[in-house]
């Protein structure tokens, strides 16, 4: 019994750091709902269900994957091989949404751009004031992508490698030790989002401290290029 107290002890730490240690080194699980939370101004509220939503998906998708390969005695060489494809799906699916949150977000710059117009009246004095079209135009039924992005968010994520809880899985499935299979799954889970959460809120509350000025307008565009970076640093430099 004190044997199985401190082998789940054990399962119960090493789920926790492995949890911490995955996401806090995978920028994939933090940077894209950062950025998109600050150009989009999300509320912190709005914030932190989408990236909790993401998270579940995530780690839901590789507990899947896990304990089915578990159950039906999959080796673990096939497991990881199915969830590096995961991994390249994902990768790849970040490095497009970048660009093309980029091209969109460059775009809607242009079409903002501040602008002049001199207005003379009868008494013939004249003033200037500068404005913007778009802004004063925006609709609520305007297709900017709002309500489609946390299910872009999701999708990536869902497809995002959980490799290192798959290794978590094997110790107490060669056991049949049921319990501990739930409680490494629970504790990493748990972990992992709780992670996720704090770094989002962490740089999406030091983001609001940096002014952009007059590059508001293109907080869109550098998002996108910030989330086509991070693709090629999951991609390319397996992170």
């Amino acid at each position: 019994m004190i044997e199985s107290l401190e082998g789940l002890k054990t399962l119960i730490l090493i789920a926790a750091s492995a949890g911490f240690l995955h996401t806090l080194l995978g920028p994939d699980h933090y940077i894209p709902f950062t950025v998109i939370a600050r150009a989009k101004k999300w509320s912190i509220a709005r914030t932190s269900w989408v990236t909790v939503l993401c998270g579940l998906g995530h780690v839901v998708s590789a507990v899947v994957l896990g304990v089915l390969g578990v159950t039906f005695g999959v080796a673990m060489t096939k497991l990881e091989t199915f969830d590096s494809l995961r991994g390249n799906i994902a990768g790849w699916a970040l490095i497009v949404l970048g660009l093309v949150y980029f091209v969109w977000g460059i775009r809607k710059a242009i079409r903002n751009r501040p602008h002049t117009h001199f207005h003379f009246h009868e008494d013939e004095k004249a003033h200037v004031h500068t404005h913007v079209h778009h802004k004063e135009h925006v609709h609520v039924h305007e297709p900017e992508g709002t309500n489609l992005t946390p299910w872009i968010l999701f999708t990536v994520l869902v497809f995002g490698p959980c490799e290192a809880l798959i290794p978590l899985l094997i110790y107490p499935a060669v056991k049949g030790n049921w319990l501990g299979i739930t409680v490494v799954v629970a504790v990493f889970g748990l972990t992992t989002i709780a992670t996720m959460l704090g770094m989002v809120l962490a740089s999406y509350m030091g983001l609001k401290f940096i002014p952009l000025g007059r590059a508001e307008r293109y907080s869109h565009a550098l998002a996108g290029a910030t989330i086509f970076v991070c693709g090629i640093m999951v991609q390319f430099m397996g992170l």
